[in-house]
């Protein structure tokens, strides 16, 4: 397996086992802190974190099967949107901050990475 590989597994990993634990405090133990808006928004990372994660994940096969130019970026792109998306919501509701433009950042670069994949695809060679 190639070092970049294994480390993007590493992290695919490392996501899906924080979105698990994140989703289970939402659903146990978030209500009694916050209100029910930032419980929502907790959901709401944690549900596009787990989209994006097993995107990755399909995209560390393909890359396997087929490495193809663009595909680590298509990676970097969901990761640095999941960092940015679910992370500012994450701690806007556990740590009380708000990071305003950092949300829809986030938003742009998973857009972007989804966009990326379909170029990726169409101009395989």
């Amino acid at each position: 397996m190639q070092p970049i590989n294994r480390w993007a597994w590493c992290g695919v990993a490392l996501s899906g086992a924080l979105m698990v634990a994140l989703g289970a405090y939402a659903a146990h133990g978030l209500s009694a802190r916050v209100s029910a808006e930032l419980v929502s928004a907790v959901e709401t990372g944690v549900r596009y974190q787990a989209w994006h994660t097993l995107a990755i994940m399909v995209v560390l096969v393909w890359r396997h099967v087929q490495p193809m130019a663009g595909q680590r970026w298509v990676m970097a792109l969901w990761a640095l949107g999941m960092l940015c998306f679910s992370g500012s919501l994450y701690l806007m509701a556990l740590a009380g901050l708000s990071l305003g433009i950092v949300t829809p950042i986030g938003g742009v670069l998973l857009i972007s990475g989804w966009l990326t994949l379909g170029v990726v695809a169409l101009t395989r060679g």
